[in-house]
């Protein structure tokens, strides 16, 4: 189980989703001072899917800073965002417990914190095109970044998963009577899995995000940490049993629900729907 402990990488500090009043870190020059504005913004999960020699175990909250225009900077760097890493390099600069490398955040706190920073930056109110599922019309549709709520993982909604500390957890196939074990995805793993399908995407090849992300998760198989035994199941798991993987994965991983109501202003047809994270996310006024 090394190989996967080492992947899910850890560290980081403590903060607030909606703002607790800011606080304030001041830096002087010759002549003046100046305030940098913080907040603490809430972690979906709380600290609880961290191992204990995480800076985050434990830790409900991280404090980052508020985005300046030099954070904007590199939102817009082309060299940044042809090498895919303009957003981690702003993750690093707001985060203010250096030894933290937002990529080991669990995907839900790093998701928290993007959101944080947008709504500190640009406001709740998020405004971009969405195609109605049931007429295809496209219209600009209005989301409230305020409203998203919190999931912070719940693994005794169902007595088909066991929490084994640290972010692992355990479960037994219902077809395969295979047991299990998986683990809480990251921001490196996140990445490694959007490279694989990008570069897929270049190379014509067959896209093949379900086994991708059931190859990132699962850590063992009947006691077994060999990548070999892993790829074995992998290549021959029934569809319902990596549905089961993938349902006992949702209930384990704390997360924001990125769900919001929708209503057609063409068709009048209402659901819910994930909020889309276009250009307009961090660039409302283009």
């Amino acid at each position: 189980m090394s190989r996967n402990k080492d992947r899910l990488g850890m560290g980081m500090s403590t903060p607030q989703h909606a703002p607790t009043p800011p606080q304030q870190t001041q830096a002087s020059g010759e002549g003046f001072s100046f305030v940098v504005p913080t907040e603490f913004v809430e972690l979906p999960s709380k600290g609880k899917f961290y191992p204990a020699n995480h800076a985050l175990h434990n830790r409900e909250s991280i404090e980052i800073k508020q985005m300046t225009a030099k954070e904007e900077d590199m939102l817009t760097s082309r060299s940044l965002l042809r090498k895919g890493v303009a957003l981690d390099r702003v993750l690093e600069s707001v985060v203010l417990d250096k030894s933290i490398r937002p990529n080991e955040l669990l995907v839900g706190d790093r998701n928290a914190i993007i959101v944080a920073m947008r709504v500190n930056g640009y406001g709740s109110d998020y405004a971009t095109q969405i195609s109605c599922p049931s007429c295809n019309t496209s219209q600009k549709y209005n989301f409230n970044l305020n409203e998203l709520e919190y999931f912070h993982g719940d693994s005794d909604l169902t007595s088909d998963v066991k929490d084994l500390g640290g972010g692992f957890f355990s479960t037994v196939l219902p077809r395969l009577k295979a047991t299990v074990t998986f683990r809480l995805l990251n921001g490196d793993d996140e990445k490694r899995m959007m490279k694989k399908l990008e570069t897929d995407r270049k190379e014509h090849r067959q896209e093949n995000l379900i086994t991708s992300h059931l190859y990132n998760m699962i850590v063992g198989v009947n006691g077994s940490n060999e990548p070999v035994h892993i790829q074995s199941l992998i290549d021959s798991i029934p569809s319902s049993d990596a549905r089961h993987l993938r349902l006992m994965y949702k209930l384990t991983a704390p997360n924001l629900d990125m769900n919001q109501y929708f209503e057609c202003a063409s068709c009048d047809h209402q659901q819910e729907l994930e909020v889309p994270l276009t250009a307009d996310f961090f660039w409302p006024d283009r």
